[in-house]
């Protein structure tokens, strides 16, 4: 979930969300955020950070290499005793019933007066950018980004999110400059049983 020009968030996600999540080295020359010289990207006033924690499911995201052949994507989030929040994501590699793979992380608060900027770190102190962009008013859904805008997720709590609710979202993406048409919808599985995608 990059370095401080906002090019990593590698990781976030499975093996290398949300960094590997987004840890820096990955990013391209030029950031989005510079190539259409968009202004700084808006995260959310504030996160309540114990109703943050818990599970999430990927729902849509930009393709990274770190999640090649994932599906059912999650992340897990949980506060430690030194303040600092354990990262655990999950997927399924190559289909929903493949082998699990999980990837273990750290986190910690950067913007402490909205909670809403966040660095989560893999390997050692390789940092990357972790910023809430929106967030559900009942925290059942978060958009995560990072400021070059080459990064994103929709998370919801639950495998499936309302299409209204989604397009509402990806609306909202398109005002803060967000090239929305590069999401990819992710496989889940929904308590009945059924595959769908991006939680559809």
């Amino acid at each position: 979930m990059g370095n401080s020009n906002g090019r990593g968030m590698v990781r976030i996600g499975v093996a290398a969300l949300f960094v590997a999540v987004i840890v820096g080295g990955a990013g391209c020359a030029t950031t989005t955020t510079e190539r259409l010289k968009l202004p700084e990207l808006k995260t959310v006033e504030h996160v309540d950070l114990s109703r943050y924690l818990g599970t999430w499911y990927d729902i849509a995201s930009f393709p990274q290499w770190f999640q090649r052949g994932c599906t059912a994507t999650t992340a897990r989030y949980t506060l430690k005793d030194n303040g600092e929040i354990e990262v655990v994501n999950a997927c399924r590699k190559g289909a929903l019933d493949g082998k699990l793979k999980e990837s273990r992380g750290r986190a910690r608060v950067v913007d402490v007066k909205t909670n809403a900027r966040i660095e989560v770190s893999f390997f050692g102190n390789f940092w990357g950018d972790y910023w809430i962009v929106e967030l559900g008013p009942d925290y059942e859904y978060s958009v995560v980004g990072s400021p070059s805008r080459d990064y994103l997720w929709i998370l919801s709590r639950t495998p499936r999110i309302d299409g209204v609710v989604y397009n509402g979202i990806l609306q909202r993406l398109k005002e803060q400059g967000y090239e929305v048409e590069r999401l990819v919808l992710t496989p889940q599985v929904v308590p009945d049983g059924e595959k769908v995608d991006g939680g559809f």
